[in-house]
């Protein structure tokens, strides 16, 4: 099989009550790809090998390596026998700070945090987000990870990836990318949108999965005020979302939903529809 394709096909046998049979399975592909800045890996962490130009620059942003698109000089994908290298350039006053931090890591696709050192950065400050947001319905909310189902041909395929989307209030999910790590399609999702021009601050972020700390971290650092999930938040990440300004509703699912942090931005539609 060839591994910088997304998903490969493999033989199986198919277990249950009365007897077994011979099938085969579309499984998705899991491949290292290392975040490789001005000649020196920073990273690497294992990842769905699509969409590798957004992972690097979406990567780059929600870790602070760059503030905006004019910092990141240069981006190219290499693929190798092992892997795949996203080569990037940074400009001058960048790479100078980059090169105080540097380390070489492995991420998991589970959980983990990227490019940390200390139980201090793991609890790194995060831009509070004031605004008040896009002006979302109930209604767009508790379908928003519905809407996903049209965006995930891999999970489709493979029923083993997970997904991110970008709601727009009157036009549902307008992009989302997948990968086996629910933290890396969300770093996806980011980078998509920065080499767009789009503005995460005009939407919501949808999420397959539930909310982790990372996820709360890549949303504050994009200035998205608002992220709705399709299962439930952590407590230290409900903490974070709190203290960041991040509205998060979960178990988004149908016509439901749970509300869990800053529900003001979305008070006076709740009375609307009491």
């Amino acid at each position: 099989m060839n591994r910088m394709e997304p998903s490969g096909t493999v033989p199986t046998t198919h277990v249950r009550a009365g007897g077994q049979v011979a099938t085969r399975r579309t499984l998705p592909e899991e491949t290292p790809v290392a975040m490789v800045y001005d000649g020196t890996t920073h990273a690497v962490m294992m990842a769905s090998p699509t969409d590798i130009e957004d992972f690097a620059t979406g990567f780059s942003l929600t870790e602070g390596i760059v503030t905006g698109m004019d910092q990141l000089a240069s981006c190219e994908t290499v693929a190798h026998d092992r892997g795949i290298e996203a080569r990037m350039w940074l400009t001058g006053p960048r790479a100078e700070a980059l090169n105080a931090r540097r380390r070489t890591l492995a991420g998991p696709v589970g959980c983990g945090l990227c490019g940390i050192d200390s139980l201090e950065q793991a609890t790194r400050a995060l831009p509070v987000l004031h605004r008040q947001g896009p002006a979302l319905t109930a209604e767009e909310i508790a379908s928003a990870t519905d809407q996903l189902c049209g965006w995930q041909p891999l999970h489709d395929r493979t029923h083993g990836v997970h997904a991110a989307g970008f709601l727009l209030p009157g036009k549902g999910v307008i992009l989302a990318r997948e990968d086996v790590g629910r933290h890396n399609a969300l770093d996806k999702l980011i980078g998509a949108l920065a080499r767009q021009g789009l503005d995460a601050e005009l939407g919501a972020f949808a999420l397959t999965s539930r909310v982790s700390v990372e996820m709360v971290q890549k949303c504050a650092m994009a200035g998205c005020t608002i992220l709705i999930a399709a299962s439930a938040p952590t407590l230290h990440a409900l903490r974070l979302a709190e203290g960041a300004g991040i509205t998060v509703a979960g178990f988004a699912r149908g016509k439901e939903f749970d509300l869990f942090s800053h529900p003001e931005r979305l008070e006076a539609e709740f009375r609307h529809v009491a």
